[in-house]
């Protein structure tokens, strides 16, 4: 599978008993349907974060989703102005967020740093979010 920003092969990792994909070299991360839901461990916080996105206009170019290739559509994810976008596949595939958007999205919506899934992807991706081969 590819990656959506820079067409990277993605690299599957297991995180929290969830097996996410990840770009080396851009530090997305793609989370296929329902591994959001897993990672929070929480099923009311995850319906209150999921229940946040709203598609949104953007200039931005759409991304192809990794999985059934076709266009995917921009989402606001909560109340923040500017809003925070990530990716959304029409088909329901799953999400895709950019290096460090699933960390800042996460702390935005009661995570806070002593949490086990923020603590996870920091010891994974790193602070600023972005993984690099020689972290995995």
């Amino acid at each position: 599978m590819n990656c959506p920003a820079c067409q990277t092969t993605l690299v599957t990792l297991e995180l929290a008993d969830v097996e996410i994909d990840h770009c080396v070299q851009c530090g997305g991360i793609w989370l296929d349907v329902g591994e959001l839901e897993i990672l929070l461990d929480d099923p009311v916080r995850a319906r209150t974060l999921l229940d946040s996105f709203r598609e949104a206009a953007s200039a931005e170019q759409l991304r192809r989703c990794p999985i059934c290739d076709r266009p995917m559509v921009k989402v606001a994810v909560g109340p923040s102005e500017p809003p925070r976008l990530i990716d959304k596949c029409r088909s329901r595939d799953g999400l895709w967020f950019d290096g460090g958007e699933l960390q800042e999205i996460l702390a935005g919506h009661g995570l806070d740093g002593d949490s086990r899934v923020q603590r996870l992807l920091a010891d994974v991706f790193g602070r600023s979010g972005r993984g690099s081969s020689t972290e995995l």
